[in-house]
């Protein structure tokens, strides 16, 4: 979780009237060569920069206050790709991403669960690499189904 590179990961939340919700999310920038930590992602998620606290504004928009939700729980999955130095390399990586981070969030969906964010990136997803993201994942969300 600490690891800089590529990685997918759900946000498993329970607000106050015990609802739980999910977001499904990635590292990889669009504008620079970084790509961090699900770590570092995390106090972002729930800060109070509106460009980079994507969970907060998702949960405001579905009538939650953050403040008072009961647990945020983030399971990540990763790296699943390396962090590159320039964007020449960096852009089909993060590309890549893009589309497990859609296969896995369409997973989720269909399994039943309820979502926060939609994942609507044209990136094609990598169904050779969805997989082995779906296993990673299924400990952690009973109803998804995992392709072999």
């Amino acid at each position: 979780m600490l690891a800089r590179g590529f990685w997918l990961y759900v946000w498993k939340v329970t607000t106050a009237d015990r609802a739980k919700w999910l977001y499904v999310g990635r590292t990889g920038d669009s504008s620079s060569p970084n790509a961090q930590s699900p770590f570092a992602r995390l106090s972002q998620h729930l800060g109070q920069n509106p460009k980079s606290n994507a969970l907060r504004r998702n949960l405001e928009k579905a009538g939650v206050d953050a403040d008072t939700c009961l647990s945020f729980d983030l399971i990540s999955f990763g790296p699943i790709l390396p962090e590159e130095s320039a964007m020449v390399r960096h852009t089909p990586a993060r590309d890549k991403m893009a589309g497990l981070e859609k296969g896995l969030w369409y997973a989720l969906k269909s399994a039943g669960y309820p979502m926060l964010n939609e994942v609507r990136s044209r990136k094609p997803i990598d169904e050779s690499r969805l997989g082995k993201v779906l296993a990673a994942f299924a400990s952690k969300f009973p109803k998804l189904t995992v392709k072999r």
